[in-house]
């Protein structure tokens, strides 16, 4: 199999990460994933302390951040970074208004675009075949009704926090679903050569499977 870029993009909760994810075991590729490596740097901002607000600060953090994924592990700054800590509630409030600042996106994108030159690669994010790989031999758009995507974030965040509302995540998702939608930088939206897939109601190897077949389709594997 020659070198192939595969961009799957969507909302929140759409199940993106977890399709990506398998889908690169399955066809024993590289996969990235950008939305942890937003993540990864809102985790280090919180911890460091640094009002969300404050994009001075913000900015020069980012210049003296260093994120890295080898085999498919992340590292912030050279640490092993744990998936737990990029997940809590505090990042998922947060990482929405941090992945809408230019300096984070141009950051993260050129590194990575670097890593897709010359490996075949699984993509997932919201901008992926719209900004960061724009020529990608497939692109996908997963999604969700908004009630499906807050159940399953629910049914991952109560096992770290019995606490956590349902409700509370719904208003996440659509809050999110704003931002990423309006933001000025790199929106999200679907590309026009993008293949819409509504994973609603549909268990994790029947989207694999489509979207595997929609490969052989190509003629890429």
């Amino acid at each position: 199999m020659d070198n192939i870029q595969i961009a799957i993009d969507g909302p929140a909760g759409a199940g993106k990460s977890t399709i990506a994810k398998k889908l690169a075991q399955r066809l024993n590729i590289t996969y990235i994933d950008t939305g942890a490596m937003y993540r990864a740097l809102t985790y280090k901002i919180i911890t460091n302390n640094v009002d969300i607000n404050d994009i001075e600060s913000i900015n020069k953090l980012i210049e003296d951040t260093e994120i890295t994924i080898l085999k498919n592990d992340l590292y912030l700054d050279n640490y092993l970074l744990d998936d737990s800590k990029i997940r809590s509630h505090d990042v998922n409030e947060k990482v929405a208004h941090i992945a809408q600042l230019p300096e984070a996106r141009k950051k993260l994108v050129a590194l990575q675009q670097k890593i897709a030159l010359n490996n075949s690669v699984i993509m997932d994010g919201r901008d992926i075949a719209t900004h960061v790989l724009p020529n990608a031999d497939i692109k996908i758009y997963l999604t969700a009704s908004v009630k499906e995507r807050a159940l399953r974030r629910y049914k991952e965040l109560i096992k770290k926090d019995p606490n956590i509302e349902l409700e509370s995540i719904e208003r996440s998702i659509i809050e999110r679903d704003n931002i990423d939608s309006k933001r000025k930088y790199a929106p999200l939206k679907k590309d026009d050569d993008a293949i819409i897939i509504d994973t609603t109601g549909l268990g994790i190897d029947e989207v694999i499977n489509k979207i595997i077949d929609i490969i052989k389709d190509k003629k890429l594997i």
